[in-house]
């Protein structure tokens, strides 16, 4: 058992008659009660990102009376996002997520103050923006940000709430360098390029967003308010299938390079999208020259060209949209090698896959075993429902 933090937060001003009533429902909670809940009024949260996490997380933050909400998001709100991003609604679509999300949490708390940084969050001010801060959320759905997060946290003393999503499965745990261990002791290196897909890959369950981003809140409300066993030193993970819950310990890395005794690492890296790698470095290499667009691609089909068109993608995702003429063999196939023996030696073999990552990756195998004139099309099927056949859907 964790032993109990103080609270995060100073309790602040006495509630005005509306805000008791209000808040009435946490007021006669013992535990939290009247200091409690000025405590939440007094914090000051920021959520990184507002989309599948975010969402519930700043919808929960922003009911439960937390007085300023930060939400760093850049991005703009598309159909895809409505299955789960439950901030954002129909009339949204193309709106800054950011702004969406603002006029959300007015309609459900008028007394909490929203502050919008809609920024691409990177070296030059995430430790700016951490600062103005007394907690984050980490609602982010990939490796480089997550680390970038972990690192300034830890640079500037902060507890953030990490959590992550993908398909029926999610995880949650709190880090805060100064009582246990971050997410470099649980993950001290990310996993090899392309080895994780994104949920824009794989997909994900809408609602594990809400029973992911309400732990979430949970340890913040816990964390800020000083009450209950926070999630320190623990990763909770979640099988919606199965519907269970499980507790795995995390201890502080001894070796951790930024939290650790000895650590060699004590300011933020140069480059974390090259710490991460979208792509492996043998993806990179068989690219160089070997790319084709959408337009070339319809190019040699108006032409009759010989080729063997391959989609690499999964077959849930071939039956949403495909390229025409292509045949399905899935990434899966390329990486253990069984499909090498069956590909044509006589015609080109042109590769592709929803957005160019997966065909790169599918690219090298076939490069590093001899097929030298195997190409792959940039921007994938996306690139061709957008440029070349705007029937198509998109996903």
């Amino acid at each position: 058992m964790n032993p109990p933090l103080q609270p995060l937060v100073e309790p602040g001003p006495s509630l005005t008659v509306d805000q008791v009533r209000r808040y009435s429902r946490h007021l006669i909670i013992p535990d939290v009660a009247m200091d409690g809940q000025r405590r939440l009024m007094a914090a000051k949260v920021l959520c990184v990102g507002a989309g599948g996490l975010g969402s519930p997380a700043l919808m929960y933050l922003a009911a439960a009376g937390v007085g300023t909400l930060g939400i760093v998001e850049f991005d703009v709100v598309d159909e895809s996002n409505l299955q789960r991003q439950i901030i954002h609604g129909q009339s949204d679509i193309g709106k800054s997520k950011a702004q969406s999300a603002a006029e959300s949490i007015a309609e459900i708390n008028p007394y909490t103050k929203v502050i919008i940084h809609e920024t691409r969050l990177d070296n030059s001010n995430v430790m700016e923006l951490f600062s103005q801060y007394d907690l984050i959320i980490d609602g982010t759905d990939n490796f480089a940000t997550r680390y970038m997060v972990n690192d300034a946290a830890v640079l500037l003393g902060k507890p953030y709430v990490w959590g992550s999503i993908y398909r029926f499965d999610g995880q949650a745990s709190v880090f805060w360098g100064e009582h246990g261990p971050c997410y470099r002791c649980l993950y001290p290196e990310p996993p090899p390029p392309g080895m994780v897909p994104s949920c824009a890959e794989g997909g994900v369950l809408g609602v594990l967003c809400a029973s992911i981003g309400s732990i979430q809140v949970t340890e913040a409300i816990k964390l800020l308010t000083g009450i209950g066993e926070s999630l320190i030193g623990e990763l909770m993970i979640y099988d919606a299938l199965e519907m269970s819950y499980r507790k795995v310990k995390i201890r502080k890395d001894p070796n951790c390079v930024l939290c650790g005794p000895n650590a060699q690492q004590r300011d933020l890296l140069e480059d974390y999208e090259g710490f991460c790698g979208a792509i492996s470095t043998a993806a990179t290499e068989a690219v160089a020259g070997s790319t084709i667009s959408v337009e070339q691609l319809k190019s040699k089909m108006d032409h009759r060209d010989n080729f063997l068109l391959i989609d690499v993608r999964e077959p849930a995702e071939f039956e949403i949209v495909r390229i025409p003429g292509s045949v399905l063999i899935p990434k899966q196939e390329f990486l253990d090698g069984s499909v090498l023996a069956k590909l044509p030696q006589d015609k080109p073999i042109i590769l592709h896959c929803k957005s160019g990552v997966r065909s790169a990756e599918c690219l090298a195998v076939l490069k590093g075993a001899g097929f030298s004139d195997a190409t792959h099309v940039s921007g994938g099927v996306l690139a061709w429902a957008k440029q070349i056949d705007t029937s198509l859907p998109t996903y």
